[in-house]
């Protein structure tokens, strides 16, 4: 038409704009405005409390501090901040800091007695709190209750808050190419799928989403005649996640999954230790309504130990799995420490589950670690943590088949391959330009690509 830009690449490699399959955007934006925590800012408790003390003199005494992303393992002293910690620099304010696998996190004495948590205060089931062993006082460490402390203790973020939020965020996708994504929280619920929608047509997030409900949550959708894929191309409702901890009920999960499969909803169990994978797998099976595999597309997140046994059960079935590459360059320094030795074998696993013919979408689950796919790509392609040690370098996949993990097959977890993670005719105009050719580059270039251009529907949304 008489409006269209023509560009010159220059030569640059032109691709899908990514994909991430599983990540989560209200704790991103939590972390945007957040104190930052995670293993690139600070090194040690001490370092933790400085950065408490100053944002502490900056404010307001009896309003929330937030900091996120410590991980204990890369902290000098070797073990999580407390209570006490804390209460030394922000006496006067209650604060919660956020573990990076989003399970757990800290709260000062403060915030424990605005949660009501003393020391007989019992855990709400799949929840801990540990306590001094000499005192049987809560030490400020919870496993399990982030949830309930942002929605229920915590005062929601305000309007002003969220759209500052949503801005840094917004402009954190566009600069790592990322056109799309599943937002992967079992809290959503109507309200956030409305608030999605504002951003969007006011300009103020530019993704596409595809939006999973939790089981307490899809209801309301089933209510209002919504399924899996309602929506448009900018906003689509998505999976029904289930979490699932260690050995779940099996019966009581079979029935959720049938009730859920039935309502027309594709399912998304986030499985991490081999017997939730299993469980996962055993309730998939029984919802087998006869329906060609690409028809149900049932989903498990992460899949993080994936047995020789568990990979035949999900070859058997063709499940879709939704893992996490970057976690083997953020994290391999740990697991090769700390997971058991007979567990290595199984962790994160790719080039298996290709082998098996298994369909495997790749993503950050942001925020736990960065967003930016090229690392996912560089991980799956080199199997190298951070410190330069492999994880399993036999499970490596070629550059091509990364690439494939955040277009082509994020595109089919969500029931859209026919319309994005390709460049081809009529589909969607979602375009990445890259500053170098994955394909084309040692491993070790391929997390020093930078993109040059993002492009979302013909319309250029990021430029370097």
């Amino acid at each position: 038409g008489a409006g269209t830009r023509v560009i010159d690449c220059g030569g640059s490699a032109v691709l899908p704009g990514f994909i991430d399959a599983h990540l989560h955007l209200f704790s991103l934006i939590r972390q945007s405005l957040s104190i930052d925590l995670s293993p690139r800012s600070v090194r040690s408790i001490a370092e933790i409390k400085e950065l408490i003390r100053r944002r502490a003199a900056v404010t307001p005494p009896g309003q929330w501090i937030s900091g996120t992303g410590y991980n204990e393992f890369y902290l000098a002293e070797g073990r999580c901040p407390t209570r006490w910690d804390i209460d030394e620099v922000a006496p006067d304010n209650p604060v919660v800091l956020t573990h990076r696998s989003l399970h757990a996190c800290v709260l000062n004495s403060v915030a424990l007695s605005l949660a009501g948590i003393t020391a007989v205060t019992e855990a709400p089931p799949g929840a801990s709190i540990e306590r001094d062993l000499a005192t049987g006082e809560p030490n400020g460490i919870l496993i399990g209750m982030l949830g309930y402390i942002r929605s229920r203790v915590m005062p929601p973020l305000s309007a002003a808050e969220l759209d500052e939020g949503i801005a840094l965020v917004n402009r954190r996708l566009l600069s790592c190419g990322i056109t799309s994504f599943h937002e992967a929280t079992y809290r959503n619920d109507r309200e956030r799928w409305e608030l999605i929608r504002g951003w969007q047509e006011a300009g103020k997030l530019h993704g596409r989403v595809y939006m999973m409900v939790g089981r307490d949550t899809y209801r309301s959708f089933h209510e209002a005649g919504m399924a899996t894929g309602c929506g448009d191309t900018r906003l689509r409702l998505g999976a029904v996640k289930v979490m699932l901890e260690v050995s779940p009920d099996q019966e009581a999960l079979d029935i959720l999954a049938l009730e859920v499969h039935r309502a027309g909803f594709q399912l998304a169990f986030h499985a991490v230790a081999e017997s939730s994978i299993e469980a996962a797998a055993n309730a998939i099976e029984r919802v087998n309504d006869g329906l060609p595999l690409n028809k149900r597309r049932h989903r498990i997140e992460h899949g993080s130990e994936c047995s020789p046994s568990v990979l035949e059960h999900l070859r058997r079935l063709g499940v879709l799995v939704v893992t996490q590459p970057p976690f083997v360059y953020y994290s391999g320094e740990r697991y090769l420490a700390t997971v058991p030795p007979e567990k290595i074998p199984w962790l994160y696993r790719i080039r298996s589950m290709l082998d098996a013919g298994l369909v495997v979408a790749g993503s950050s689950d942001a925020p736990v670690v960065p967003e930016n796919p090229l690392v996912g790509v560089y991980a799956a392609v080199s199997r190298r943590a951070e410190n330069g040690e492999l994880l399993l370098p036999h499970e490596a996949v070629s550059a091509e088949e990364a690439l494939a993990m955040y277009t082509k097959a994020a595109a089919y977890a969500s029931f859209e391959e026919g319309i994005k993670g390709s460049l081809a005719p009529g589909k969607l105009a979602d375009i990445v330009v890259l500053n170098g050719d994955p394909t084309r580059v040692s491993p070790g270039e391929i997390r020093d690509i930078r993109v040059e251009m993002t492009v979302i529907g013909g319309r250029i949304v990021w430029c370097a």
